[in-house]
């Protein structure tokens, strides 16, 4: 884990590495739940982007991936970039989530790429993009709020 500022958390400064967020979201999910919600797929500070290889339980009538599905991929992906950056904390939470999706999801691999628009000490706004095929084709915009912990924990 890298070292934590006593000024409080930083979007240049990672407090867990690709290895130990994962291992966080794999204890803090049920085992069960994790498949569904997406890999980390890399990390950088201010930035997450995280996978998700649907499968046929994932699809809407229509034959696309359906929007709860792609909403927990956001979710997950908002929460993974905060807590790169502020350490394991558990109860920091979703408080506002607002999405619009632009195209079609196609039963394919799907990214996520949350990158952080403001950390403070109790709040985090996130802009999460949904894409397939290439970064110039959304499939989904998403702005996601975090409310975290005053005591840390």
């Amino acid at each position: 884990m890298t070292s934590t500022s006593a000024t409080g958390p930083s979007p240049d400064q990672l407090r867990l590495s690709l290895d130990e967020l994962a291992a966080f979201l794999d204890d803090a999910f049920p085992a069960a739940a994790r498949p569904n919600l997406g890999e980390l797929v890399r990390l950088a500070p201010g930035h997450v982007r995280m996978a998700l290889r649907p499968d046929a339980s994932m699809i809407r009538p229509g034959g696309i991936v359906s929007g709860p599905t792609l909403m927990g991929l956001i979710d997950v992906a908002a929460y993974a970039v905060v807590l790169a950056h502020i350490g394991p904390v558990a109860m920091a939470v979703t408080n506002t989530l607002s999405v619009s999706f632009l195209r079609a999801c196609r039963l394919e691999q799907v990214f996520a790429d949350a990158r952080l628009l403001k950390l403070g000490r109790r709040f985090a706004s996130i802009d999460v993009r949904l894409w397939q095929s290439t970064e110039a084709r959304l499939t989904a915009q998403a702005t996601v709020g975090y409310a975290l912990p005053s005591d840390g924990g």
